[in-house]
């Protein structure tokens, strides 16, 4: 592997900024993070259709799906769980500088490493969305049958089994998808992206729950 000292950034005329004028809205990414079965891929899945459908930018990145390809030379202990997330995070930053609204639908249960995707970006570009939902309610889902196969030992290192899930200390958006459904938590997000500028206030969907989105650092 060649030394990145002997590297430099080569500067491109066209810019993010450029990008979004083109595009007519702001670039960030919204992080998912919770535990399997909480709801990350349903309620991005949703968010990504409404968005889309109001001319908005977006790609979703989703756990299952980059590890079937980008990322297919992982596993999940927990350093190449980081390597995992630090690669999904680079990707994301290449889609917020061209203008895209981008969703990340991981696990991502390492405190630590949400704070490194995090520092990628400014502090308006990233959102980290909570999708908080008791361990007990996530196994009875158990879409992909996965925590019936880790309780029998067949999955090793599953998180919330045999691996840990380090809640979030401060994100953006929390989510309780054992009382809402995933048009609430569309909406709940919608709400909060129009308060902080991110989206603008013709949003239809979005209601008056902005009103409920705490100011964040750096909001616009």
């Amino acid at each position: 592997m060649e030394d990145s000292h002997n590297l430099t950034w080569q500067s491109t005329t066209v810019g993010k900024q450029d990008r979004r004028q083109r595009n007519g809205h702001e670039s960030f990414v919204l992080w998912f993070t919770g535990l399997s079965g909480a709801g990350k891929s349903t309620i991005a899945n949703l968010l990504e259709q409404v968005l889309f459908a109001q001319g908005i930018h977006t790609y979703l990145l989703d756990g299952d799906n980059v590890r079937m390809g980008l990322n297919s030379d992982l596993g999940f202990s927990a350093t190449e769980r980081r390597e995992n997330i630090r690669r999904v995070a680079e990707v994301a930053k290449l889609f917020v500088d061209a203008g895209v609204v981008t969703l990340t639908a991981f696990i991502s249960p390492y405190q630590s490493d949400r704070e490194m995707a995090r520092s990628l970006f400014t502090d308006t570009e990233f959102v980290e969305v909570y999708v908080d939902c008791p361990i007990e309610v996530c196994a009875t889902r158990d879409p992909k049958g996965l925590y019936l196969r880790a309780q029998s030992g067949q999955i090793k290192e599953f998180t919330g089994v045999a691996a840990p899930y380090e809640t979030p200390q401060q994100p953006d958006i929390v989510l309780h998808t054992n009382l809402q459904t995933p048009l609430e938590c569309v909406q709940q997000i919608l709400g909060c992206l129009v308060s902080w500028g991110l989206l603008s206030k013709d949003n239809s969907l979005a209601n008056s729950l902005e009103d409920t989105c705490v100011t964040r650092e750096g909001q616009r």
